[in-house]
């Protein structure tokens, strides 16, 4: 058998010099066919150029090979055997997970574009989706970071508490002190009610977004559990930092509910990654099967998240003093990512992954929970002011933060190509 497959591979590197040359038949018995067939792919596909960005040879069939490299009597036994085999072979293999994900991502700013638009032209297109389905939205886009993720991931995460001290900081330390600062800035230069500034102070005062867990998911996937950590203890412990900074910023006592707070975290963030995670581990033909759906699910989703805030509070953020609060809320969180990345990088610039971990504090630090900041607004403040600021915050978040994935992926595709 080793015999004639050194002769037929001699006839096939005769065919790839010389396309005219036939190679002349050699007796093999028919009974061997599947072996030699699988022995045949190897040589005959060895032989002959593939198309770099395709996976499939260029422009030659498998069959057409079989039967240049076999004797006649076995063309039709192994044409046969090949049509019968599925396409896993070498042409059309399935994309990863992450490079639908990532596929996907590309959509997401345009997403939010027309998801703002149509909340501004059109509200009733979101008022539906009221704030009682924002926590189960969120906890779906954290499932699907589950079912991609595994426990390795979050051990891993842990063992890097620097990193994760830094982005607590980030969080409440840089982002409140920018608060204050633009809150003032709002009083000062631009005139605006006490209102609106404690409205800006407030939203710099809570916890991290699981939003910024996602968009860390989609840039850099080995820093989403890292993302996820960070957000897990700022929301944890922001029943006792929120109002002591809301105190100090505001100077108004902010009651929370700490029982709520609890049930929050524990809806959005913890019940659906350990539910992604065990799913992954006890039923992976199941994760493998409903992996396909995500993507699309997941840019749907968030366009939810963004344009119902919007619709539902239309009417603030289209008052006398929406454009202002909307140029304050824009610099505000567009020097929170700037500052995460860049305090990051002075603080761990020599670390191997330090990009990937300066993307990473930057979301972490330039998105907050704004749906929260609107809720405490509405529910602990008499004038509606207060809740413009948050409300105009959930949009411009997203908008910033997802425009961000789209560069930082791209950025990463083409390093890596």
């Amino acid at each position: 058998m080793s015999a004639n497959i050194k002769l037929l591979h001699h006839h096939f590197n005769a065919l790839h010099s010389f396309d005219t040359i036939r190679v002349k038949p050699t007796k093999v018995p028919a009974s061997s066919a599947p072996m030699i067939y699988s022995q045949l792919s190897e040589i005959c596909l060895s032989g002959f150029p593939f198309h770099p960005g395709s996976g499939c040879s260029s422009g030659i069939s498998r069959s057409l090979l079989v039967g240049k490299c076999v004797p006649d009597s076995l063309s039709s036994e192994l044409s046969s055997s090949y049509s019968s085999q599925p396409a896993q072979l070498l042409c059309n293999k399935e994309p990863s997970v992450i490079t639908i994900l990532k596929g996907a991502n590309s959509f997401l700013p345009q997403v939010v574009i027309a998801s703002t638009v149509l909340a501004l032209i059109f509200p009733p297109s979101f008022k539906w989706f009221t704030n009682r389905y924002y926590a189960p939205a969120l906890g779906f886009l954290m499932f699907a970071v589950g079912v991609n993720s595994s426990e390795k991931d979050f051990l891993e995460a842990f063992r890097r508490p620097t990193t994760i001290l830094a982005g607590y900081v980030g969080q409440f330390v840089v982002k409140p002190l920018l608060g204050y600062l633009f809150g003032t800035i709002s009083m000062t230069a631009f005139g605006l009610p006490t209102s609106l500034a404690a409205g800006i102070m407030l939203t710099s005062c809570v916890s991290g977004a699981q939003l910024s867990n996602y968009a860390t998911f989609l840039t850099d996937p080995p820093m989403a559990p890292l993302s996820i950590v960070m957000t897990s203890l700022s929301t944890a412990t922001a029943v006792l930092v929120t109002p002591f900074l809301s105190l100090l910023l505001i100077g108004k006592k902010l009651p929370v509910d700490v029982k709520g707070m609890v049930s929050n975290i524990m809806q959005i963030v913890i019940t659906p990654i350990l539910t992604g995670l065990i799913l992954n581990r006890i039923f992976p033909r199941i994760c493998s099967a409903i992996r396909p759906f995500l993507p699309p699910l997941s840019v749907f989703v968030t366009a939810l998240c963004v344009g119902a805030p919007l619709a539902i509070n239309v009417e603030s953020v289209m008052s006398p003093y929406g454009l202002s609060v909307l140029l304050l809320v824009i610099a505000f969180h567009a020097s929170a990512f700037i500052s995460g990345f860049a305090f990051t990088g002075l603080i761990f610039h020599d670390l191997p992954d330090v990009k990937a971990l300066q993307r990473t504090l930057s979301f972490e630090t330039g998105m907050q929970s704004s749906l929260l900041a609107l809720a405490l607004a509405n529910k602990f403040f008499q004038d509606p002011l207060v809740s413009i600021p948050p409300a105009i915050s959930t949009v411009i978040m997203s908008l910033m933060g997802f425009s961000l994935v789209m560069l930082w992926a791209r950025r990463n595709e083409t390093a890596v190509y």
